[in-house]
């Protein structure tokens, strides 16, 4: 089951913006985020707005999607240029679901296209699209670098076969090297995204996957710790006693042998749950949610983020579908983040980055415990002590996670916070 949307204002159906998004747009890159609601099988721990072709209704079947989603793009390009916001070519596109592979690769690519001939894409555009390792071919992904993706995110989650069986995956783990191998021919970037902590995990099965992730040559790893949300059909099975629950040192504990394994091996952190080659590696697209860019979610379920505004789509694909066939925006509500919850936000976001958070970006009082962070290991000393440049009268340092600080993150935002 998906989580329930946010509250929030009534978004118009025209889905007008205000005028206070411009201040500030020249200075914020624009990115597109795509969403495919389906998947062949719900997974046990999953909560994402996915559906199953058993559980969609009239109007929103995979064959039409590409259809709808291209209204979205339209009601999309028609909103910003009535908002009086500047031309921006597209510099991320991010394709997500759901498994967006499973829709044919003619409509991933008229997806991309209607991006394209709406707001045009930037020269090094990044296009990405998730995939589970076994929706895909060598054709398949050598058509989707020939219609202008460049990058492909698996969800390999685990090497282990009774890992993958917990979390009802359905791959065969010795497909890995083959699609990694097919991707890479075909020109694509790839990344490989893990998750640990599955009951029943032991420490040297998640060694086994993350060796196993990096022997394939991959540039990007995204490690995840699993979540047993409610609602999904792995909290029944926690609840019943039929699995264990998660165990808060236990993923610590493999946090800091994937950390260990993936340095050695010549990946750096540059997100708390992401490791990737050299800068030019990372995902550009999730580094854009992370520093407050503009973007706009298409598809059931999507959040959308320009100038401090986010509204959040209707999650039903029909609902969706219904909307948009009525000339409708399919936003089912939205809120303006300012003032202090502009700035808790981007403390909780900046924090996580290897890039850090200037101090100088917190109130007086945050800088204060600083030094408290910084003495309870948290906090990277030298990073924080760094001078400003000569003449400035701001503080130079920065706020920047030791890997202690990473596995207590939302700790040093309350305190930052506070």
């Amino acid at each position: 089951m998906a989580p329930a949307l946010p509250d929030g204002d009534a978004a118009p159906d025209d889905g007008a913006l205000p005028a206070s998004v411009l201040a500030g747009a020249e200075r914020r890159a624009f990115g597109v985020y795509l969403h495919v609601p389906f998947c062949t099988v719900r997974c046990g721990y999953c909560d994402f707005n996915t559906y199953t072709a058993t559980e969609l209704g009239g109007g929103a079947s995979q064959s039409s999607y590409a259809s709808t989603a291209l209204a979205e793009i339209d009601l999309a390009g028609r909103v910003l240029a009535a908002a009086g916001l500047p031309a921006r070519p597209v510099s991320t596109v991010f394709v997500g679901g759901g498994t967006p592979t499973v829709l044919p690769v003619d409509d991933l690519a008229r997806l991309l296209g209607g991006v394209r001939d709406t707001w045009g894409l930037a020269l090094d555009v990044e296009v990405t699209t998730e995939a589970n390792p076994d929706s895909v071919t060598p054709e398949s992904l050598a058509a989707l670098a020939a219609a202008g993706f460049t990058r492909v995110s698996f969800g390999m989650q685990s090497a282990v076969p009774h890992v993958l069986a917990t979390l009802d995956r359905t791959h065969d783990p010795r497909r890995i090297p083959d699609v990694v191998r097919w991707a890479r021919d075909a020109g694509l970037a790839v990344s490989l995204d893990l998750i640990y902590g599955t009951p029943g995990e032991s420490l040297d099965d998640w060694r086994a996957s993350v060796e196993t992730a990096l022997a394939t040559g991959v540039d990007h790893v995204s490690a995840y710790a699993l979540v047993v949300e409610e609602g999904t059909r792995m909290a029944v099975q926690v609840r019943r006693g039929d699995l264990p629950p998660t165990d808060p040192d236990d993923q610590a504990a493999k946090y800091e042998l994937a950390d260990d394994l993936l340095a050695a091996a010549g990946l750096g952190w540059y997100e708390v749950s992401n490791w990737a080659r050299t800068p030019a590696d990372a995902c550009r697209h999730n580094l854009a949610y992370w520093r407050g860019d503009d973007w706009w979610g298409i598809g059931p379920g999507a959040h959308s983020h320009v100038g401090g505004v986010r509204w959040w789509n209707v999650k039903q694909p029909r609902a969706y579908a219904d909307r948009l066939a009525r000339g409708v925006s399919p936003a089912a509500g939205r809120e303006t983040v300012d003032g202090e919850s502009a700035a808790l936000e981007r403390l909780m976001l900046g924090v996580r980055m290897a890039e850090g958070l200037p101090i100088a970006d917190l109130p007086a009082d945050a800088r204060r415990e600083v030094a408290g962070l910084v003495a309870d290991g948290l906090v990277d000393g030298r990073a924080a002590l760094a001078r400003a440049a000569a003449g400035s009268s701001t503080p130079g340092g920065r706020i920047v996670l030791t890997r202690r600080g990473r596995l207590l993150a939302d700790a040093v935002v309350r305190t930052l916070a506070a």
